[in-house]
């Protein structure tokens, strides 16, 4: 096998500079990069880049496919894949990757960095050098997200601090690997072998919508934001173990119509750590008689990315909703 790695830039501030404007891409990153790692005798490795690049704020479910389709068309040239994203959405990509690569058989990193490649105190280079050895190493056969000391399953991390160096976590997954002087990848933790399925379909970013209950929730809202024929599946981020206010009737009738026409509920947690249990309250069981289903410990970028990965796959609302709620690749306890 050819051992060496693929590093796909799709854009971020590792690949940025400063301008009277703030941070934006600099002219050449690809040539800096290449130098340095070459000069840091790092594992062999080629690079390329989206053109154009993404701000990690623009991010539209459609860049996914092509973030995926760039691994996929060289998959078969490289031992391993580390891919550079802006930390705002590195969370939501690397989830939605892990659904397009299900049985991945190579390691694809994601990584990236607070501060420029280039400029002073950077945290790019140990980033991305952690990043490449694993990479290369064969070991993690996933999608993860690598970070400051840690490497995380990518559907499991979520961006928790905006300006730290360690600015992500897994709250409810032990890391994959920790990075001090050596790296310790912890081979229990890793996913088992399954059979490749990678999916590259076409994205509908009007099909899922993100519901936050708040208290005074209007039924009205939901019902405008339900309206047919664009959402197709809403996550829910209630409270604690999943509850939502079941006096409101009119909210919930809402809800109970829009699942009864097809669109596919799935609930997860405000909360960052736990799971939800729905039904452990009266005000979370109704949510089971009317149809929504339990997102267990899913992350929220985990949830959205599934359910946009599933739904775009072409499945019927009850196709959709008999995977949703189940683990596809270790993205739910």
């Amino acid at each position: 096998m050819n051992a060496r790695v693929l590093v796909l830039h799709t854009g971020g501030t590792i690949g940025m500079t400063g301008s009277p404007d703030g941070l934006r891409p600099m002219a050449g990153f690809g040539e800096a990069l290449g130098a340095r790692l070459q000069a840091a005798s790092a594992p062999a490795c080629d690079i390329i880049e989206l053109a154009p690049l993404i701000d990690s704020a623009n991010l539209q479910p459609a860049h996914w496919r092509r973030i995926a389709e760039a691994l996929v068309s060289r998959w078969a040239d490289y031992a391993g894949f580390v891919v550079l994203h802006g930390t705002d959405t590195m969370a939501w990509s690397a989830s939605a990757l892990s659904f397009l690569l299900r049985g991945t058989d190579k390691p694809v990193i994601f990584t990236g960095a607070q501060i420029p490649l280039l400029l002073p105190r950077s945290d790019a280079d140990g980033n991305l050098r952690a990043a490449l050895e694993i990479a290369a190493g064969g070991t993690v056969r996933e999608v993860g997200l690598l970070f400051g000391q840690r490497l995380l399953r990518g559907n499991r991390s979520r961006k928790l601090k905006s300006v730290a160096f360690d600015a992500f976590d897994s709250p409810n997954c032990l890391p994959l690997a920790d990075i001090g002087i050596d790296i310790t990848v912890h081979p229990e933790r890793l996913l088992a072998p399954t059979e490749r399925r990678f999916t590259l379909p076409d994205f509908d970013p009007e099909a899922v919508a993100v519901l936050p209950i708040w208290p005074g929730l209007p039924a009205r809202v939901v019902d405008a934001l339900l309206q047919p024929p664009a959402v197709r599946g809403l996550i829910l981020a209630s409270y604690g173990v999943g509850n939502v206010p079941d006096g409101d009737a009119a909210l919930i009738d809402t809800l109970a119509r829009a699942v009864d026409r097809g669109v596919v509920v799935l609930n997860t947690s405000q909360c960052p750590v736990g799971p939800v249990a729905q039904g452990a309250y009266a005000t979370g069981a109704v949510l089971n008689r009317i149809g929504v289903v339990p997102g267990g410990d899913m992350t929220p970028e985990a949830a959205f990315a599934k359910l946009h990965v599933l739904l775009a796959e072409g499945g019927d609302a009850a196709a959709v909703r008999a995977q949703i709620g189940r683990p596809l690749c270790g993205e739910m306890a």
